[in-house]
C-alpha cells in the first residue's frame, strides 16, 4: 500500500469513529474529512469542491424544497384527519405504514415522520396504547418507501450519480420500484405478524423512576396567597397528596441545603417532578404559579395554549439553553416544564442545556402555532387544536410534485432540472414562504453530501479501492458473483449503521463497481445492492434520522431496534439476493 492509501484509510477510520460517537455534527465531520484530504494532497482543490456542484447535491437540495412545499401547504392534512379516527392500535399501525410507505417514495422521510408523529401519539393516548407499539413501524415504513424511487432518498440519488461517474448509465426514477415494492410489502407483513411481538409492551425495566414519579420537571413559585407558606416540604407531603415530588427549593439565587425541612415563604421556587396533569392540579390547589412565566414578556390579548414540543435530530437548539435559542420571543412562548428521558433534571429551566429528544411543555401564542409546527428545530407532539391550511395551495403543491415526477420519469427533463423547476413553481404558488425554503432546508445533509463526495475520489486515486476489492475477492470471488453481491450488501449495511447512509454509499459505490468488473459481470447489480442496503437502516436508533426521532418519543431502548431491525435486515438481504439478479442480471442480454 502507498502512503496515500494508508492516509486515506486513516481518514476513513477516523471519520467512522466520529460518525459513530456523535460527538460532532455529521456535516462538521464531513468538512474535517475534506480538509484532511486536501491538506494531505490526496485530492486537488478542484476535486475537493466538486461535491458541492454535484448533481446529487443539487437534486437533494431541490427535493428538500419540494417536500417542504408538500408539508407546509397542508397537503397531508386530509390523510391525517382520516387516520386520527382509528381506534384500534394494530389497525393504526397498519394504516400508518400503508400511508407513509407510498408517500416516502416522494417526500422527505423526516418531514413525514414529523407530520404523523403527533397524530400517532394522540391516538395512542386516547386508546391507552404504549407509543412504542406504533412509532417504530412508522419510521421503518418511511425508509421502505424511500427506497422505492430514485428520488425517494438522498442515498439513492448519490448512488446513481457516483455510478454514472464510473461510466454506467443512470437509473430511471422508477427503476427501483418493483423490488422496493416487494420489500415494502414483505416488511409490512413482518412488522404486523412478527415484529409486533418483539416491540416493547411496557415501560422498560431500567426506567422504574419514569413510572413512579412521572416525567416533567417544572418550577412553581409560592405566591402570597399560597397555603404552603409557613409549612415545610416534609409537612406538605406532596407525593401522597398530589403525586408530585419536590427536587429542590430555590430562594432567590440560593439552593437551600435542607429543602425538606425548610419553611416555605412567598417568592420561593419549588423544583418539582411529576405528570403534567398532576403538576397543574397541585399548582391550582396550592395557589402557586409557573415561575418561568414571570421571566418572559408576553403579548397581551393574544390567547395562549399549551403544547408539547420535542428537540428534533440536528436541531439548532441542541446544546443551547432555551433563552439562547430565541424561540421564546420569536413565538411569544414560555417553557413551563421539561422532560429528559432516563434522567432526573435538578436545574432550573433557564439553566438546562437542551439535548436531542428533550420534551418541553410550553405556553405559546395561539397564532404562532403554525409557525412553530413549521420550525424544523422542534417536533410538535401535542397541541390544543390543529391549524387550518389553505386547500388551494395544497392542490398546487401536489400537482407540482406530480409534474416533477412525471417529467423526470419520462425523461422529458433531467432530474435536477425538473426538481429545481418544481421548487421554483412551489415558491411562486406560495406553497411556502420566501424565507421558509432556506430555514426548512436541511443544510447539514447538503454540506455532508458536498464535503463527503471527494472521499470517493480519494479512495479511487489512492488505490485503496483496488486493495479492498482484491481482499474481498480472495474471500468471496471463488464462490461466484452472488457471493460477492452478498459481501457488498452486508458490508454496506454494517457501514450504514456505523456512519449513516450517505457516507456508506460514498465509500461503497466505487468498490461495488470494481467488484463487478473483477467478477467480469455487469456492475449495476452491485450498485443496486449498495443503494438498498444503505437506505434501509433498521438495527440502531442512530443509523437513520427517522429512527432517532421515534427512539425518544416512543421510549425505546437501544436493544429494541436490534430485536426488531436485525431480522428485518436479514429478510431484506435474503430477498435482495434473490431479486437483484432477476431485475438486474449479472449478464444482461444473455
Amino acid at each position: 500500500m502507498t502512503w496515500q492509501a494508508w492516509a486515506t484509510l486513516a481518514v476513513i477510520v477516523g471519520a467512522m469513529g466520529l460518525f459513530a460517537s456523535e460527538k460532532l455534527r455529521i456535516d462538521l465531520v464531513a468538512l474535517l474529512v475534506l480538509a484532511a484530504l486536501v491538506i494531505l494532497g490526496i485530492v486537488s482543490p478542484v476535486d475537493a469542491l466538486s461535491g458541492f456542484s454535484n448533481e446529487a447535491t443539487v437534486t437533494v437540495a431541490a427535493m428538500f424544497a419540494l417536500s417542504l412545499g408538500i408539508e407546509r401547504s397542508g397537503a397531508l392534512e386530509p390523510l391525517s384527519r382520516l387516520l386520527i379516527r382509528i381506534r384500534r392500535p394494530w389497525l393504526l399501525t397498519l394504516a400508518m405504514m400503508l400511508a407513509i410507505a407510498p408517500l416516502g417514495a416522494f417526500i422527505k422521510n423526516i418531514a413525514l415522520v414529523a407530520t404523523f408523529l403527533p397524530l400517532a401519539l394522540k391516538v395512542c393516548q386516547r386508546t391507552g396504547t404504549p407509543p412504542g407499539r406504533v412509532l417504530m413501524p412508522m419510521a421503518y415504513a418511511a425508509q421502505m418507501g424511500g427506497v422505492c424511487t430514485l428520488i425517494g432518498t438522498s442515498s439513492n440519488l448519490l448512488a446513481d450519480t457516483l455510478a454514472q461517474k464510473h461510466g454506467m448509465p443512470g437509473f430511471g426514477v422508477f427503476e427501483f420500484t418493483r423490488m422496493g415494492a416487494v420489500l415494502a410489502v414483505v416488511g409490512i407483513v413482518y412488522l404486523m405478524l412478527v415484529g409486533r411481538w418483539l416491540l416493547p409492551r411496557h415501560i422498560p425495566a431500567d426506567m422504574p423512576e419514569e413510572a413512579d414519579i412521572g416525567k416533567y420537571v417544572a418550577e412553581l413559585e409560592v405566591t402570597e396567597q399560597s397555603a404552603l407558606i409557613g409549612s415545610s416540604i416534609a409537612d406538605a407531603n406532596l407525593g401522597e397528596k398530589f403525586g408530585v415530588y419536590p427536587l429542590e427549593l430555590l430562594r432567590g439565587e440560593r439552593r437551600m441545603w435542607s429543602p425538606r425541612s425548610q419553611q416555605l415563604a412567598a417568592g420561593d421556587v419549588l423544583l418539582v417532578r411529576g405528570d403534567w396533569e398532576k403538576i397543574e392540579d397541585f399548582r391550582h390547589q396550592a395557589n402557586l404559579r409557573n415561575a418561568p412565566e414571570s421571566r418572559y414578556p408576553r403579548i397581551e390579548d393574544h390567547p395562549r395554549v399549551l403544547a408539547e414540543i420535542m428537540v428534533s435530530p440536528g436541531s439548532a437548539a441542541e446544546g443551547r439553553r432555551f433563552a439562547e435559542t430565541g424561540i421564546g420571543w420569536r413565538y411569544d412562548m414560555t417553557a413551563l416544564a421539561i422532560h429528559r428521558r432516563g434522567q432526573v433534571l435538578r436545574d432550573k429551566l433557564s439553566d438546562v442545556t437542551l439535548a436531542l429528544g428533550d420534551v418541553l411543555m410550553v405556553l405559546i401564542d395561539e397564532n404562532a402555532l403554525t409557525n412553530l409546527r413549521n420550525d424544523e428545530a422542534f417536533v410538535v407532539l401535542s397541541e390544543r387544536e390543529e391549524p387550518r391550511r389553505t386547500s388551494r395551495k395544497a392542490l398546487y403543491a401536489v400537482a407540482i410534485m406530480a409534474a416533477v415526477v412525471i417529467s423526470s420519469g419520462l425523461h422529458w427533463l433531467p432530474i435536477p432540472i425538473a426538481a429545481i423547476c418544481g421548487a421554483t413553481a412551489m415558491a411562486i404558488a406560495g406553497c411556502f414562504g420566501r424565507k421558509d425554503v432556506y430555514e426548512g432546508m436541511d443544510w447539514k445533509i447538503i454540506i455532508l453530501l458536498g464535503a463527503i463526495l471527494p472521499l470517493g475520489i480519494a479512495i479511487e486515486k489512492s488505490g485503496l479501492s483496488d486493495i479492498v476489492v482484491h481482499a474481498g475477492m480472495s474471500v468471496a470471488g471463488s464462490h461466484g458473483p452472488l457471493a460477492a453481491l452478498l459481501m457488498v450488501y452486508l458490508l454496506t449495511a454494517l457501514l450504514t449503521e456505523l456512519m449513516g447512509h450517505n457516507p456508506s454509499v460514498v465509500l461503497m459505490v466505487g468498490i461495488a463497481v470494481s467488484v463487478g468488473h473483477a467478477m467480469h459481470v455487469d456492475a449495476r447489480p452491485f450498485v443496486v445492492a449498495v443503494a438498498f442496503a444503505a437506505a434501509t437502516s433498521f438495527a440502531t436508533p442512530v443509523g437513520y434520522p427517522t429512527n432517532t426521532m421515534v427512539y425518544y418519543a416512543g421510549g425505546y431502548r437501544f436493544t429494541d431496534f436490534m430485536k426488531v431491525g436485525i431480522p428485518l435486515i436479514l429478510i431484506f438481504c435474503s430477498l435482495s439476493m434473490w431479486l437483484i439478479p432477476i431485475f438486474w442480471p449479472f449478464h444482461p442480454g444473455h
